[in-house]
């Protein structure tokens, strides 16, 4: 689209440029004629056995030589105006592309987590929403765990927000890293995390999940002097036909609850699936 948009800019003519173009095509048609006239007026006498009068040659000259002249000087009055415009288009061009560009960093800025470089709540709720429509359309489910670090509180007011800073990138490198291509991790603001997963059964949802907790709960995250582990407790939920991203929402908000009551340190899928993995914290 943004080519379409440059090409579209770059084959405008201006009222200038169109006037130049005429001028110049008027004196090369006016050259044309000029010598086309001569041919046939030279070819003409030679029929009727009569020679080019001096005088005609003379006015042929003249009048191609003042043409040549006004073709001449028009391009040494307009080229410099022409070579402007072009300046003054190329610099518009310019500072359009760095617009655009700056609009592009802006939008995605936007739509990213400044801290960690997931994506936000709002470039969650966005694609939560497409995904649930789209896998619903050929009945295939979407799964949505949700992530909360433990006691992180702790964290902050023992060590400082700028270790508990370091402590959210570590665990958002962890989620991205366990991430497939198609699924979306995202921020949802806090110590609160979410991962979008595509095409997955309950049963392999589960144990994606549990992974995913195991593998946090084995980090080790330096800061300085400082060392510290940390857990996550995680809720989960799988959409049903027809579901729609409130309800799954929700149901994994619950089970997330529900892990936190439990023990903290574990994955719950609900008391449908009857599944509560981990270890106490």
């Amino acid at each position: 689209m943004g080519k379409n948009r440059e090409v579209g800019r770059s084959m405008k003519v201006t009222k200038a440029e169109l006037s130049v173009g005429l001028y110049l095509a008027a004196i090369v048609v006016a050259v044309a004629c000029t010598v086309k006239a001569h041919a046939v007026t030279v070819a003409i006498l030679a029929r009727v056995g009569d020679s080019e009068p001096p005088i005609m040659s003379s006015l042929f000259a003249a009048t191609i030589a003042s043409l040549v002249v006004a073709l001449g000087t028009g391009l040494f009055l307009i080229l410099p105006t022409i070579r402007a415009q072009l300046r003054e288009q190329g610099k518009l061009r310019s500072l359009a592309g760095t617009l655009e560009q700056r609009s592009q960093h802006l939008e995605q800025a936007a739509l990213t987590d400044p801290l960690t470089g997931l994506r936000n709540r709002r470039c969650f709720d966005r694609m939560f929403e497409e995904y649930v429509v789209a896998f619903d359309r050929v009945g295939r489910p979407v799964g949505l765990l949700l992530f909360d670090l433990d006691k992180f509180k702790a964290v902050n007011d023992t060590y400082g927000h700028d270790v508990g800073d370091e402590v959210l990138k570590a665990v958002a490198g962890c989620l991205t890293d366990f991430a497939r291509h198609r699924d979306v991790v995202a921020r949802l603001g806090g110590e609160e995390f979410a991962i979008i997963v595509t095409n997955m059964s309950a049963p392999g949802l589960v144990s994606f999940a549990e992974r995913i907790r195991q593998a946090i709960s084995g980090l080790t995250i330096r800061v300085g002097d400082v060392k510290l582990r940390t857990t996550v407790s995680v809720g989960l939920a799988s959409s049903e036909p027809g579901d729609g991203c409130a309800a799954i929402f929700k149901r994994a908000d619950v089970n997330l609850y529900k892990a936190k009551q439990a023990g903290r340190n574990r994955v719950s899928a609900g008391s449908a699936a009857g599944v509560l993995l981990g270890t106490n914290a």
